[in-house]
């Protein structure tokens, strides 16, 4: 799966920008679309999530966005609410995924000096 579609994926396949919008998007979360076109979630995962963060934080802030895409809510105050409630639970799932870049274990902290 490549990483735009993942990215609609994530987004509920929701209209909310064009296809060269949300590539934009990516592109300002580390991607590289043309290198790196397949989508690789030991990798990808967090960036990617921290995109639809970015991308749910402009639709909440801009009225005619949320109005322009059909919603199952019947006032903005309920589709406003449930976008940071959505927002929230990605970065609770952002900070659920370990680094793998850092090897931490709280045992090591036992027999350091400083």
């Amino acid at each position: 799966m490549n990483i735009l579609t993942r990215l609609k994926l994530e987004l509920s396949n929701k209209d909310y920008f064009t296809d060269e919008e949300l590539t934009q998007f990516l592109e300002e979360n580390k991607f590289n679309i043309i290198l790196l076109p397949n989508y690789d979630k030991v990798t990808m995962q967090k960036d990617l999530l921290l995109t639809v963060i970015d991308i749910l934080e402009i639709v909440s802030n801009d009225i005619d966005i949320m109005r322009r895409v059909e919603t199952e809510f019947a006032t903005t105050t309920d589709a406003f609410n449930h976008l940071q409630k959505r927002i929230q639970t990605i970065k609770d799932r952002i900070a659920s995924i370990p680094n793998p870049e850092e090897e931490y274990s709280p045992f090591s902290l036992m027999y350091t000096r400083k």
